[in-house]
């Protein structure tokens, strides 16, 4: 491990120039990352990495579920719950089905127990390619909403899948209703622990005397107890990871102060940035330790039972979500539905075609024993993660290269006729500040005639409150106010370097003020 330190150090480093490099050329930075940890594992002298899958399992997926978690919103999930619980589970299950009979009837020695295994494994869309080529593009909010949602669900169903299929080719034999009560608690269950889990922590934050260093411990520690805890128990630590994050999100404004809120979410996008950089480039980079292992089936027949499966998978997908669709349309006149307009055939296909594969498929088809009891090996290991690897490229390379050229050239309709984001942004700030000053003279009447604090705040809102439509800072205005503050911060440093005296944790504390300044710039 220790001579390799240098090795990973470089790997953390090429993973930021990559990932600039994506944001330069507009490219989702999951399919570079992946092409080149292929690429490196190509040069001679790279250290063959053993990918661990409880380190994986244990170690990246519940921080970057519960990350995801806390980024939701609860009301939109709630909205689009019927759809988002349809691709979770039953598009999910009918995904892993039509592998399951196609790896069946075209691969040579997998019965449907193996087809089914593969199907758990790589039926699940990765949620972190989506939303990364999403950032360059605009789509609809309800659109996002779905797929943040469905992210969110589907790791539970698809390794929920993988784990009974697992069973059954490991015992022989599937017995429906152990199955069915076993399921049953791993849905219930990893949702029960996950709430209570988070309801403890929430306890601990807001009664223990903590400030904002160990509010931020805590938020690493939690994700991690729901889901071993979850797993211990053999529930879904999966879905006990969403449902204590979800949680806790809706409840943070009365658990955590504003410094604790402001720098966790600093701390958790860095992290966040970091795992998501290094899952995807130790994908390409464990090629070498999958090929080695294929055995007697070739590697371009192995290629092809990959492009086979991944055939499936997208046909499968965008015939399910055509199903939605019409499945919903005729619900609209049973009961009441999200949405009861026709989407046409256009918002359909992008959802359907937003299915790349990633991080908790390979995990997944790691995690898979060498050897059943008895020492015997386990049937298609090798080739499972063969094509479990060629999967995740391709949909990356096909499906998230194509996406954004297909979303602008598709030009998807705002269903929901929303106003511009700007427009709302800018009436929420004339009502947030009517709603300031208002609340100010009705409470605090006597202290405005003698604060002058409380003067200068109320003229400030009142400046907000009677801005006209169209005179919201703009780009210029946003350089000229950035330039005066990098005026300040040269000043001020200037000065601290110039007067030996002169107490630098006060130049410190008003650095900080105007980095404050320049943060807000971004969101005026």
């Amino acid at each position: 491990m220790l001579e390799n330190f240098p090795f990973y150090l470089a790997l953390i480093f090429t993973i930021v120039l990559i990932i600039m490099l994506a944001k330069k050329i507009k490219v989702a930075y999951p399919v570079l990352l992946v092409v080149a940890g292929l690429l490196i594992s190509f040069i001679p002298g790279v250290p063959i990495l053993h990918i661990d899958p409880e380190l994986i399992f244990i170690l990246f997926l519940p921080p970057l579920l519960y990350e995801a978690a806390w980024a939701i919103s609860w009301k939109e999930l709630w909205r689009w719950r019927r759809i988002i619980t349809s691709f979770a589970f039953i598009v999910v299950f009918f995904t892993a089905v039509s592998v399951a009979f196609v790896a069946n009837h075209f691969i040579p020695g997998f019965s449907l127990a193996l087809g089914l295994l593969l199907g758990g494994i790589v039926s699940p869309p990765d949620a972190v390619s989506a939303g990364a080529i999403l950032k360059f593009v605009n789509v609809p909010k309800r659109m996002s909403s779905i797929l943040e949602g469905e992210s969110l669900l589907n790791d539970a169903s698809s390794l929920i899948i993988f784990r009974f299929a697992l069973i059954a080719v490991a015992t022989g034999q599937f017995i429906w209703y152990e199955a069915a009560l076993s399921f049953g608690w791993m849905l219930i269950g990893g949702v029960v622990i996950g709430l209570l889990v988070g309801f403890i922590f929430i306890k601990i934050h807001k009664y223990l005397p903590t400030d904002a260093n160990m509010d931020i411990v805590l938020t690493f520690v939690a994700p991690y107890i729901m889901y071993i805890v979850a797993e211990e128990l053999h529930s879904s630590g999966v879905l006990a990871v969403v449902s204590g994050g979800i949680f806790m999100s809706n409840k943070r404004h009365f658990f955590l102060s504003s410094a604790s809120r402001l720098r966790g979410v600093n701390v958790w996008e860095s992290l966040s940035f970091i795992l998501n950089g290094l899952v995807f480039m130790l994908i390409g980079l464990d090629l070498p330790e999958i090929t080695a292992g294929l055995g007697n089936v070739g590697i371009p027949e192995a290629i092809g039972y990959g492009v086979l499966v991944t055939f499936v998978l997208i046909l499968a997908r965008l015939l399910s979500t055509y199903g939605a669709v019409f499945v919903t349309l005729i619900a609209r006149n049973y009961i009441t539905v999200a949405d009861a307009t026709h989407p046409g055939y256009r918002v359909p296909f992008i959802l359907g075609w937003t299915g790349m594969r990633g991080v908790v498929s390979l995990a997944a088809a790691l995690s898979i024993p060498v050897h059943l009891e008895g020492g015997i090996a386990f049937p298609q290991r090798n080739l499972i993660l063969f094509i479990t690897f060629i999967v995740i490229l391709l949909t990356l390379l096909l499906q998230g290269l194509t996406l954004p050229y297909l979303i602008n050239k598709i030009h998807i309709p705002n269903l929901d006729h929303t106003p511009p984001e700007d427009e709302t942004d800018h009436l929420l700030r004339q009502q947030l500040a009517h709603q300031a000053i208002q609340y100010l003279r009705q409470n605090y009447s006597d202290q405005l005639l003698n604060q002058p604090f409380l003067q200068q705040m109320a003229r400030k809102w009142e400046d907000k409150d009677l801005l006209k439509d169209g005179t919201v800072i703009d780009e210029k205005g946003k350089t000229i106010y950035l330039d005066i503050l990098n005026n300040q911060r040269e000043w001020l440093l200037a000065k601290n370097k110039t007067e030996v005296t002169l107490n630098e944790d006060l130049v410190r504390k008003h650095l900080n003020f105007l980095d404050l300044e320049e943060e807000k710039l971004s969101f005026l």
